[in-house]
């Protein structure tokens, strides 16, 4: 792996992995919808890509969840899918979102940012524990590789290397 492979957060799958087709690649990512995940996969027409995924902050199931992590950055996802190389070159973008009304909702603001990044949020609560002695127990956990991670292993385990897009067009 070079230092720019690095900085984009390019992975390039184990050898001897076949690569699969387009069609069974794009059918793999999708399966990664379900309800109990934050994010969601969809076709990418309308944002100029094959498939976008992205954090599910609008839709009011998981609204809570996103107040309560304390997320501070929004998440999309743009991904081409590349069959000549084999490769799925995806875009990270950002956008900064702040919690306004009461009861709160999260809002989008004009910062935006492109290219490979993580945000975590960890919450803990500090009590006695049974020898008088403090404990921390973690009661929240959030990171945004909960959507990074899934995708780009599906693209490594079809055989397709996964290519982070940092400057240029998808």
């Amino acid at each position: 792996m070079g230092f720019f492979d690095m900085l984009t957060g390019t992975k390039r799958p184990e050898d001897g992995v076949a690569p699969r087709s387009a069609e069974e690649l794009r059918a793999a990512l999708l399966s990664l919808n379900r309800p109990d995940v934050p994010y969601i996969i969809s076709d990418g027409a309308a944002h100029d890509a094959d498939l976008v995924a992205e954090w599910r902050i609008a839709e009011p199931a998981w609204q809570t969840f996103f107040i309560g992590s304390q997320l501070t950055h929004a998440l999309r996802i743009r991904m081409r899918l590349v069959e000549e190389v084999p490769e799925v070159r995806a875009i990270e973008e950002q956008w900064e979102v702040t919690r306004v009304g009461n009861p709160p909702r999260l809002q989008t603001s004009a910062e935006y940012a492109r290219g490979a990044g993580r945000t975590v949020s960890r919450r803990w609560t500090l009590q006695r524990g049974e020898n008088g002695r403090l404990e921390a127990t973690e009661t929240f956990s959030f990171d945004s590789a909960q959507l990074t991670n899934p995708l780009r292993n599906a693209a490594l385990e079809s055989g397709w290397t996964w290519r982070g897009v940092i400057f240029g067009k998808l």
